[in-house]
């Protein structure tokens, strides 16, 4: 007969004369209490609420045991208190605060049809699954996969989410578009390889408004960067004038996106461009001067020289009419750095200086935005096998982004963590240990007393308590 061994302690190393023993008899006890500030948000703004007014639910009524919206919260809820992969709610399902946080009525999983179910309150990662990959024409007949994401509507929600957390309409927006790369290591559909990032991925193309992430568009490696940009933009601009009709709007990127079709649209709808221009032999022999006086400089006095100077220019055959060019001519210690920028925007409007060095040169703040998103946020798990279910992994990715830079901008206003990365507001403000107790009449949320961040956490709900948001508009 096999002797059965049951390891409930373990020893470390002894601090001095005393053991140090450790053991899985803690009780409830979660590492996510900072999360109930999540739920606090989301009950002031019904963010995710709304995101799940994006799907078709042809499932059973009375069979349904998680809601879509449960579900959306429990996926982006997760993402953002740093749970990747949906193995992860395999775990997460017996977790009472994650349920308290979805909504569920019952944290604790007692009351669930089957037994087998029961102590698990919410979804596992095969419920889950089934979100992320139903196909477009999926009805009730469907067998499994029955919740339809309308991607159209799903595009839209993320500039509706922007323009009503923003309390009011500003003087003039900047919306920054980029492409980046997203690595892939499978043989996903829509996969190529990129020469320039050398290897095979797929390249999103994202629009952001400051830190408010407005489009995350997943696209095929084998395209040009603005490939889809008009559409796409002329898609959020009629969104944003819709509510604010007379706002200025200033569309900015680098040199991948200036194309003619892209500029000749901002000039016949009222919106200006500033696009990074490629440089060429004929833009460099123009500058000629201006960079022989840069050299000269940098050789008399051996620091970084840098001047500029501004043209109307236009191609030998890809533009339409002339524009006015804006070039920095800068020597080095490496050498000469010419760099070119075009716009609509006049010199009286903004002198080439500040043109270069303030208005475009600020656009590397959105790629620090992109980066956030891909690292804290995990929005390169694009591991399934379409390209639909991709995007929709994508965009939840993208919707928790949107839930911590509200919480960012609105709950860590006038802390000193205002600034801080989504990875960042994590670890100090989400991850803090807490006891759970379900009693018939409250949940008991019992946060570590040791938590040092305590003054912060508090400051944090008072703001979220104060914040008051214009009501959201009623369907159409």
């Amino acid at each position: 007969m096999t002797t059965e061994c049951n390891q409930l302690a373990f020893d470390f190393h002894p601090l001095g004369g005393r053991r140090v023993t450790a053991a899985f008899d803690g009780g409830t006890i979660t590492s996510d209490g900072g999360g109930l500030l999540l739920r606090e948000l989301e009950a002031q703004t019904g963010l995710l609420a709304s995101l799940a007014q994006c799907f078709d639910d042809h499932r059973d009524p009375e069979l349904v045991e998680h809601t879509v919206e449960e579900l959306l919260k429990q996926r982006v809820f997760a993402l953002a208190l740093g749970y990747e992969d949906l193995n992860d709610h395999d775990a997460l399902r017996t977790d009472p605060l994650l349920a308290t946080l979805v909504g569920k009525r019952d944290p604790l999983g007692q009351e669930r049809v089957d037994p087998r179910d029961r102590g698990k309150a919410l979804a596992g990662k095969s419920t889950l699954n089934r979100l992320e990959l139903t196909p477009a024409g999926a009805r009730a007949t469907s067998r499994y996969k029955k919740i339809v994401a309308r991607h159209g509507d799903l595009e839209s929600w993320f500039v509706e989410a922007f323009l009503h957390l923003t309390p009011q309409s500003p003087p003039e927006i900047v919306l920054d578009l980029d492409a980046t790369d997203d690595p892939l290591h499978g043989h996903q559909l829509g996969r190529f390889f990129h020469g320039y990032y050398k290897h095979y991925c797929y390249l999103p193309l994202y629009v952001f408004c400051g830190e408010h992430l407005l489009c995350a568009k997943l696209r095929p490696a084998d395209i040009d960067a603005a490939a889809g940009s008009v559409k796409v933009v002329e898609r959020t601009v009629a969104q944003i004038r819709q509510q604010w009709p007379q706002v200025r709007i200033l569309l900015r990127g680098d040199s991948g996106f200036c194309r003619e079709n892209l500029m000749c649209w901002c000039e016949a709808n009222g919106v200006d461009y500033l696009f990074g221009l490629a440089k060429n032999s004929r833009l460099q022999r123009i500058i000629g001067r201006q960079m022989h006086e840069a050299k000269l400089e940098f050789e008399a006095t051996g620091q970084p020289c840098r001047k500029f100077t501004e043209f109307s220019y236009q191609t030998h055959k890809s533009w339409s009419r002339p524009r006015r060019v804006v070039a920095k001519a800068e020597h080095l210690a490496k050498g000469a750095n010419p760099r070119f920028v075009v716009t609509s925007l006049t010199a009286e409007q903004c002198e080439a200086r500040a043109l270069y060095e303030k208005r475009y040169c600020a656009r590397g703040e959105m790629e620090n935005r992109i980066k956030e998103q891909q690292l804290c946020l995990f929005a390169d798990r694009t591991s399934c096998q379409t390209m639909r279910a991709n995007q929709l992994r994508l965009w939840l990715s993208s919707a928790a982004y949107v839930l911590l830079q509200a919480l960012r901008e609105q709950g860590l206003a006038g802390t000193e963590m205002s600034h801080a990365r989504c990875d960042t507001i994590r670890l100090k403000l989400l991850k803090i240990g807490a006891v759970v107790r379900v009693t018939v009449r409250r949940v008991w949320v019992s946060l570590s007393g040791s938590y040092p961040y305590q003054q912060l956490f508090r400051q944090v709900l008072d703001n979220l308590r104060q914040w008051k948001l214009r009501p959201r508009p009623a369907p159409a």
